[in-house]
């Protein structure tokens, strides 16, 4: 499949600040406009942060806090928002959602969330696009995609969620729902559906690990209070919203891999923020050889992550239809984690091995804010990047740095292998 060449807008620049400098005040408890800078330093602490390098910590929109519990927005499902979005600032919480995904839909967009879940225990792409074929057949598509223009901007990416399953479910992930010939593979009241979302997303690409696993989740129990959505997805026990396996079944080992990669955002939050203290720095800046020598301590922490998931999920249950959709979203690049993308755009990694060609592929399948923060980053560590062509201890810093995110790289990919790999039967055990 020839990919759809990224269009960015030039030199759209997001917002790459600064370091703000934290205010400093009398020991004891912090004044509650400093409690996230606190909790901050803590967490920064246990992942081996560098004391000297600060590291801003912000809230959502307008100063509030972007964890909140999704009862408001379930409500509104097929309202329409108002207002536009605030700028994306990967500082806040990485290139996780403003707040936990919408666990139900309500009114007509529940036949949605059934037709997703039905998709993804189907035994095969044939039962799964029997369903929609169904769906079809009852007028259900047609209604759904008379209501698309009156989703919020949240309960869209939802539906986009739950469309997504049904596309890799039926064997269609790698569709141009647009184009005549995916006519004669899938089916019309469905593509029509998957254009109106994609439209409204604006967002063409959007079949693909950001949407499956970034938007397919919750928190098993309601927080009690409101946090922010990163601190919420590394504390709190994660469940998928729609499970590949079936309900009072443990989860399958795609279930778990979609988890792991939240998780993995989740605790990635530094690395952007470190990404945000390295744009625009000299490589001879004092601080930079800090910020990289941080930076490796960081990956090291999400290797440890990714390794402490790998055992529950290689004794998870799987089936032909997952490796089946592993296996397809891993042909057209649609499994690299954005953190990972994050690091790369710091380290060059992926540019120097795969070819700019080749990176702007992978991050097609990510909103198009998110690609113009990368390609921003790409730009503005560019000077840090000179460090590949220097001798003496910085660049041996440097070195170190991309050779943490190639291991890391590495242990991810391992995970998925474990995830696609056939499930040990009885026969083979005894053979063996």
């Amino acid at each position: 499949m020839t990919p759809t060449p990224m269009t960015t807008t030039p030199d759209a620049r997001p917002a790459i600040r600064a370091t703000p400098t934290t205010a400093t005040g009398a020991p004891g408890a912090p004044a509650p406009a400093d409690a996230r800078t606190a909790a901050a330093r803590t967490l920064a602490a246990r992942a081996g942060a560098d004391p000297a390098v600060r590291i801003p910590v912000q809230g959502g929109p307008n100063g509030t806090s972007p964890g909140s519990t999704d009862a408001a927005d379930a409500a509104a499902a097929d309202c329409d928002a108002s207002g536009a979005p605030a700028p994306h600032d990967p500082c806040a919480h990485g290139f996780l959602p403003e707040r936990p995904p919408v666990r139900s839909m309500i009114g007509t967009w529940t036949r949605l969330d059934a037709m997703a879940r039905e998709a993804a225990v189907a035994p095969d792409r044939a039962t799964a696009a029997a369903v929609i074929e169904r769906a079809d057949r009852a007028d259900e598509l047609a209604a759904l995609r008379q209501r698309v223009s009156r989703l919020s901007p949240r309960n869209a990416e939802a539906a986009a969620m739950r469309v997504a399953v049904i596309a890799v479910a039926c064997g269609w992930g790698a569709l141009d729902p647009q184009a005549p010939a995916a006519r004669e593979v899938a089916n019309d009241a469905f593509l029509e559906l998957w254009s109106a979302i994609a439209h409204r997303i604006d967002h063409d690409q959007f079949v693909a690990l950001p949407t499956l696993a970034l938007h397919n989740w919750a928190p098993e129990r309601k927080p009690r209070r409101h946090i922010p959505i990163d601190q919420l997805a590394r504390t709190e026990q994660l469940v998928p919203i729609v499970r590949w396996a079936p309900e009072g079944q443990p989860l399958s080992r795609l279930d778990r891999l979609m988890l792991a990669a939240t998780r993995l955002e989740a605790h990635g939050i530094w690395l952007f923020r470190l990404a945000d203290t390295l744009a625009g720095r000299a490589p001879d800046d004092s601080s930079t050889p800090t910020a990289l020598r941080r930076l490796v301590r960081i990956q090291h922490a999400l290797r440890a992550q990714l390794h402490s998931e790998a055992t529950e999920l290689a004794a998870a249950p799987a089936t032909d239809q997952q490796r089946a959709v592993l296996g397809a979203l891993a042909e057209q690049g649609a499994l690299e984690p954005p953190v990972l993308q994050a690091a790369d755009a710091v380290l060059g990694i992926g540019g120097r091995r795969l070819g700019e060609g080749r990176r702007q592929h992978l991050r097609r399948h990510l909103p198009a804010q998110h690609r113009a923060w990368l390609s921003a980053m790409d730009r503005h560590c560019a000077p840090v990047r000179t460090l590949a062509h220097r001798g003496g201890p910085d660049a041996a810093v440097y070195r170190e740095a991309q050779e943490s995110l190639i291991a890391l790289r590495r242990t991810y990919t391992a995970l998925v292998q474990t995830a696609a790999a056939p499930t040990p039967g009885p026969v083979r055990e005894a053979a063996a």
